[in-house]
């Protein structure tokens, strides 16, 4: 119609289809760029797997072409759902005597918290003791924050009925105060509890119980309490906003990967600081700066144009650059945060680290840069949800290109050293 109106008028038929092409054109580009960039996509259910290989380099800095293979489809445990290989336990009589409450306190961040309540929960069932619902203590003053601020209270009541009864706090009547405070080791068994734990209990009627690690055991145990278990894998998921934070984070990410991968990296300045990483030397090396994990990355085909890199440093440090240089599409929780719970959670150290726990969990590749629990227990969640894209650098950061993912798979996956392959199977 509009070229015969053109025409009617004495237009040039040639510049009038010149005139519609270009109109055309500029019409499909406007929805490839709408579809590029404004497109969130959803997020993936904990419960799926991935076999979508990493695509090779096509920038010139990495391993090219259809012919790499990146490993992740040969490994075995990659692209199955594992099944809980032990029954919840549970009290056949429902008229069991409750003999008296169980307390404790979650400290630090998601990954002690994990370990916390599994062992709180172990000691609360062979006492057939009332476990109190813990409230979350930090470091900052004035951070304690209540379970319900970072966990989901429904889910944690409901996957321990029958197993363990749980009230939100202490009754009336029953002092929270003056407890007889009780150290326990992590990982804790029923035969400690008997030996041990046991004996105070009977005297003393309530306790509150510490745990402590002697050293970091997370591997596998074929001998796990099915209530460790229990308490490790089915308890805790985070709390209705938290949980909406993570997901928008992550669909920010993705949509601007163009189909690439979401890379999660715990690489935290303070932490690195601490542990004296430029000191290190070796194969005891227990944690890697920015620039050797984009070394890695990139020399494993990682697309520098699509791969976005995800920090678990709050806000941007200049020796991010390193890695920055090598991705551009690197960014700190500061940045992608939604400028409405920015303030919110920057200023709550329990928030954080649940931010970063559950970005961890949630990512297509997972690098831990620190060794230590954070990576254990993330690991041990990606292992529950058949997401073992878990990547550990070399010690030795000139490896050379390509370098197929499953040499750097963690041993946590790749020998299926981890607790949580004793409680799924």
């Amino acid at each position: 119609m509009a070229m015969a109106m053109a025409l009617a008028l004495g237009a040039d038929p040639r510049h009038v289809l010149a005139g519609l092409l270009t109109l055309t054109m500029f019409l499909i580009l406007a929805a490839m760029v709408k579809r590029d960039y404004y497109y969130a996509p959803p997020r993936k259910s904990a419960t799926t797997t991935t076999t979508t290989p990493i695509q090779g380099s096509v920038h010139g800095d990495g391993p090219k072409g259809d012919d790499y293979d990146d490993g992740f489809n040969r490994t075995p445990a990659e692209g199955f759902n594992l099944k809980p290989c032990w029954q919840k336990p549970v009290f056949a009589d429902d008229a069991v005597e409750w003999r008296g409450y169980v307390t404790f306190s979650l400290t630090n961040g998601p990954e002690f918290h994990v370990s916390q309540i599994a062992d709180a929960v172990v000691v609360a069932r062979y006492l057939r003791a009332v476990l109190v619902i813990p409230k979350i203590r930090q470091s900052a003053t004035g951070d304690d924050r209540e379970f319900e601020d970072v966990y989901s209270v429904e889910k944690f009541i409901e996957s321990l009925e029958s197993a363990v009864k749980v009230v939100k706090s202490m009754p009336w009547g029953v002092s929270g105060h003056n407890l007889t405070v009780v150290k326990v080791p992590n990982r804790v068994t029923k035969e400690y509890v008997a030996e041990h734990i046991g004996p105070i209990f009977r005297a003393r009627g309530n306790i509150k119980i510490v745990t402590y690690f002697p050293s970091v055991n997370m591997r596998k145990n074929n001998n796990v309490e099915p209530a460790a278990c229990l308490g490790m894998f089915g308890t805790l998921e985070p709390q209705r906003e938290v949980g909406e934070v993570v997901e928008l984070m992550v669909n920010r990410l993705r949509s601007s990967s163009n189909g690439g991968q979401l890379v999660a990296v715990d690489l935290r300045m303070e932490v690195l600081e601490k542990k004296g990483c430029r000191q290190q030397l070796g194969p005891q090396k227990s944690c890697y700066g920015a620039k050797e994990v984009g070394v890695l990355l990139r020399n494993m085909g990682f697309d520098k144009g699509t791969t976005v890199v995800y920090v678990t440093q709050t806000r941007w440090h200049n020796n991010l650059y390193a890695l920055k240089d090598l991705f551009p599409k690197t960014y700190t929780k500061e940045s992608i945060l939604p400028m409405e719970r920015k303030e919110g959670i920057l200023n709550s150290e329990a928030l954080e680290k649940a931010i970063d726990f559950y970005m961890c969990s949630e990512s297509d590749v997972y690098v831990p840069a620190i060794s230590g629990l954070f990576y254990a227990n993330v690991a041990g969640r990606r292992i529950a949800s058949g997401r073992t894209r878990i990547l550990v650098p070399p010690a030795n950061i000139h490896i050379p290109a390509p370098a197929p993912a499953d040499e750097f798979l963690s041993p946590y996956v790749s020998k299926k050293n981890h607790i949580a392959y004793s409680c799924f199977c």
